[in-house]
């Protein structure tokens, strides 16, 4: 039970839904989808998941030992500091999942001929869920593992899934994705906002880190108003009106939200559980509901 804790399988609810929105904009193009080719993806893609949490709690247990305010989305499994488990368990387990998902890429690549950026894309992916907190990068130490996190989740994830199927990149296939970035963004940034204490005396240099709470709090205000911005005018460029409107169906959680970090939540120890949960729920429901709406429209 330790080991599956320490794989923290609830989070991987998010690559299910951002595969699953590439996979509604193929169908929404018109094009057939490719079953086993769809669930050979998303299989890499959660092995990747997976490789990640394993191997973010090997490489973060000084941190996480040293967290005083950890939550249930933050601060790892806590399983490690615990004593549950010995560490090198999660190590070898990351390793098994790593392999496990390149091989996979690798025959994915080979044996479909899925189109000559499939290993591109899964080896970029791969690669930066790796350095997201394994040495010699480590990049959620140098204030880029916010920024590798949007690229992997909200780019990469939906656009494999769109490019598996189709065999190139369509613009259809980007243009609901950048809102979904600003709010992936807003979610590590929430999910970091409890460790930070914990977070820089392990030198762990996170965006809250490094800019510090109330600065952290004007970037999060900045992205999520992007974020709405951005669907308010993605119509103009070729965005359906419908997943236009099934995007914007979050909004007043949104401003609630802001309201919130704006009174005093963002400061408030005992709201930053919350505030991480409601900026999980603003990413998956926005890219649910959009997942929705492009099979409504297909279907009508």
């Amino acid at each position: 039970m330790a080991f599956i804790r320490l794989g923290r399988f609830v989070f991987l609810t998010g690559g299910f839904i951002l595969y699953g929105l590439g996979g509604a904009i193929v169908h929404y193009a018109g094009a057939e989808i490719n079953w086993r080719i769809y669930l050979w993806g998303q299989a890499i893609v959660t092995l990747t998941q997976l490789m990640t949490h394993y191997s973010n709690d090997y490489f973060d247990f000084e941190a996480d030992k040293v967290n005083l305010t950890s939550t249930r989305w933050s601060g790892g499994s806590r399983v490690l500091p615990s004593g549950a488990l010995q560490p090198i368990i999660s190590l070898y387990a990351a390793l098994v999942l790593l392999t496990t998902a390149l091989i996979m890429s690798i025959m994915l690549a080979l044996i479909e001929k899925s189109g000559w950026l499939t290993l591109p894309i899964l080896l970029s992916a791969i690669s930066l869920s790796w350095a997201y907190s394994s040495p010699p990068f480590r990049l959620h130490s140098h204030g880029l593992g916010e920024i590798a996190g949007v690229i992997i989740l909200a780019f990469l994830t939906p656009l494999l899934s769109f490019y598996l199927q189709v065999g190139e990149i369509q613009k259809i296939a980007i243009l609901p994705l950048p809102a979904l970035a600003f709010l992936q963004l807003n979610m590590l940034l929430s999910v970091h906002l409890p460790d930070a204490e914990g977070d820089a005396l392990a030198n762990k240099r996170t965006l809250i880190v490094i800019l510090g709470r109330p600065t952290a709090r004007v970037l999060y205000t900045v992205a999520l108003v992007t974020a709405y911005l951005y669907l308010l005018i993605a119509g103009v460029m070729g965005l359906p009106a419908a997943v236009q409107i099934a995007g914007l169906l979050t909004l007043p959680v949104g401003i609630w939200q802001l309201w919130r970090i704006w009174h005093g939540a963002w400061f408030e120890q005992k709201r930053w559980e919350n505030i991480a949960f409601i900026s999980i729920g603003l990413l998956m429901g926005t890219a649910s509901l959009e997942l929705l709406a492009f099979i409504w429209l297909r279907l009508n």
